[in-house]
């Protein structure tokens, strides 16, 4: 089969700089059908009652709560593929200053971005969607992606010299994330009376890790064109941090499209598809990300999500 080849199209722009023209929104972001993954998901809590599940990650290893909070985790997995994970470990603080040195790295301006741009072909480094057809859909994000585990597969070129403190304070984060890992891997494994450490096992101490920073500016049309496109993660999990104050992360249950919301101290952990061959008993969420609709309100609030993806090594 021939190797694909990104298709050059003149005139291609950040979608930071599309916002700033809102008027002539390009036909490759544009879904005319509308529907389905734009305007109907609905928050979880106005829908029978439904919400996604909250775990407590401290509660997964406290002798006293463990079985409790495991069969919380199994259900969470079996029915939604995802959940949110609370006391994980990160302070408040802390998290906002991962959200934060995000966002100064998008409001740098252009020619700074510039000197980590990713290489035709490639996803790693700044930009946004690899495009290997003219008429291929496009997602209203810019983003930022790294490969950040093993540390022998880090590319320092790409990472960022501005904020000052990126590099110091994204290695604590994969330190945290990692750990995190661990504790999420070991508590899927015991929720499914198997071996403890039969998913690390699996998947290796060494397992690949990357990063991906996505920023998503405000929308003229947001009706017509999504964040990020409907997809299932290729990871053994995914970890997200939300933005604080915009919404726009949806997932797919009983083909129905539901809002995930904001908790502020949270991280969204799903299920990708390298665990789906393994336990065909969990859910593999279906996700995408809504263009943010806050300009049809006169706020020119841009909103960002960070996603940490953790892969088996070949």
């Amino acid at each position: 089969m021939a190797e694909s080849v990104e298709v050059e199209i003149i005139g291609n722009k950040s979608a930071q700089e599309l916002a700033l023209n809102p008027e002539n929104v390009p036909n490759n972001y544009i879904h005319k059908e509308g529907g389905v993954g734009f305007r109907d998901a609905l928050l979880p809590s106005e829908s029978d009652d439904i919400e996604i599940p909250v775990i407590d990650i401290g509660n997964l290893t406290s002798p006293s709560a463990a079985q409790q909070e495991l069969h919380k985790l199994h259900s969470a997995l079996s029915s939604w593929g995802l959940f949110q994970a609370t006391n994980h470990g990160m302070t408040s603080l802390f998290l906002d200053k991962v959200r934060e040195i995000s966002k100064q790295f998008f409001d740098l301006p252009r020619r700074e971005k510039l000197k980590y741009v990713r290489e035709p072909n490639d996803i790693e480094g700044y930009g946004n969607d690899v495009i290997y057809s003219e008429n291929q859909k496009l997602d209203w994000n810019d983003r930022l992606f790294l490969k950040v585990h093993p540390e022998d597969q880090r590319n320092f070129k790409f990472w960022p010299q501005k904020p000052n403190d990126f590099r110091n304070t994204i290695e604590q984060y994969i330190e945290s994330l990692r750990q995190l890992y661990e504790v999420v891997l070991r508590a899927m494994a015991k929720s499914l009376d198997l071996e403890e450490d039969c998913f690390l096992n699996e998947c290796g101490e060494e397992a690949s890790m990357s990063m991906r920073f996505s920023f998503y500016p405000p929308c003229p049309m947001p009706d017509h064109v999504l964040g990020v496109k409907p997809h299932a993660d290729g990871s053994s999990i995914t970890i997200l941090l939300q933005d604080k104050e915009v919404e726009g992360l949806q997932v797919l249950k009983d083909n129905q499209w539901f809002k995930v919301p904001i908790i502020p101290e949270a991280l969204v952990i799903n299920v990708g598809d390298q665990l789906e061959v393994d336990n065909e008993q969990w859910n593999i969420p279906e996700s995408s990300t809504q263009s943010s609709d806050k300009c049809r309100k006169g706020e020119a609030h841009s909103s960002n999500i960070l996603r940490s993806g953790f892969t088996k090594r070949d």
